[in-house]
């Protein structure tokens, strides 16, 4: 697969993929971890929160669960809020997935090429350096 960047195929993802597990979910409200997602809920978005920190809590409508590999829904796209020097460590969890997402999002400022490439080459689309609530407001 590919490393997406171009506009259009932004676009077509958001408006081809409503199921979204967020990586890296927080309760804090005043983090994009939280807000984010939660205006993604509110856009028709279906939101699965995944945060070790938060399991068994309740976020966005669902139980927050420990890993993505737990997660019993297919998804769409995983939504990542974790440092760019973090991602390696999550690239098994995501690999593990069954079946695998379309897409891996790394929100605004989450640059990792290495994990991008590795997922690309499982046939996972990757989108970096983009924030989610910003280009859905834009784009659609």
């Amino acid at each position: 697969m590919s490393i997406l960047s171009n506009l259009d195929d932004v676009k077509r993802v958001l408006r081809q993929n409503k199921t979204i597990a967020v990586l890296g979910a927080h309760t804090k409200e005043a983090k994009a971890a939280y807000y984010v997602p939660k205006y993604m809920l509110g856009a028709g978005y279906e939101i699965y929160p995944v945060n070790p920190a938060y399991a068994g809590q309740d976020l966005f409508g669902k139980r927050v669960l420990e890993k993505l590999e737990h997660l019993s829904t297919p998804i769409d796209i995983v939504n990542v809020f974790r440092r760019s020097e973090a991602l390696p460590e999550h690239l098994d969890d995501i690999l593990a997935m069954r079946p695998l997402p379309k897409y891996v999002w790394f929100q605004l400022g989450i640059i990792n090429n290495d994990v991008a490439k590795k997922l690309s080459d499982a046939g996972i689309d990757v989108i970096q350096d983009r924030c989610m609530l910003a280009d859905h407001q834009y784009l659609l």
